[in-house]
């Protein structure tokens, strides 16, 4: 009663919840669109990873639970690093119903643009215990240098 006198528009949250969740699909399907990727399929999302740096590397650390290192491609190039490869989960029986079903198998790629050059030839990694570990040491001529006063 106090809406329709007042004028007050009627507020169905449902409704703002469905205009929210398609805008948000929208942008996806744009940024997907952008990145080269093919409708339906999740990019960017596998493995999780973690990007610091000091003043002489970068160190990205990347999880990769249950996958060897011969499924991975890793590519470094001036500023890119490139990971890819296969993830595999055995197959259950055939009679089997999930009931949840989170970790998804197949192949994935993850590409960084890093804000310096590095050195790719000097790159190291180790993987263990599902956590695969870069040392990306910077380019010598992307190095800070300290300027002396005369």
């Amino acid at each position: 009663m106090i809406r329709r006198y007042f004028g007050v528009p009627d507020w169905n949250f449902s409704r703002r919840l469905e205009a929210f969740e398609n805008l948000r699909k929208q942008l996806n399907f744009m940024n997907d669109a952008f990145m080269g990727v093919t409708p339906g399929r999740k990019a960017g999302v596998f493995p999780l990873i973690n990007l610091t740096e000091d003043k002489n590397h970068y160190y990205l650390r990347a999880e990769l639970p249950g996958i060897h290192s011969n499924d991975l491609d890793i590519q470094a190039t001036g500023t890119t690093v490139s990971l890819s490869g296969e993830r595999k989960i055995p197959a259950e029986n055939n009679g089997s119903k999930y009931h949840r079903r989170e970790r998804e198998a197949g192949k994935f790629s993850r590409m960084l643009t890093l804000s310096t050059e590095i050195d790719p030839d000097r790159v190291d990694a180790i993987l263990s215990d599902g956590i695969l570990k870069l040392v990306l040491p910077k380019a010598e001529r992307a190095k800070p240098k300290q300027i002396n006063i005369k």
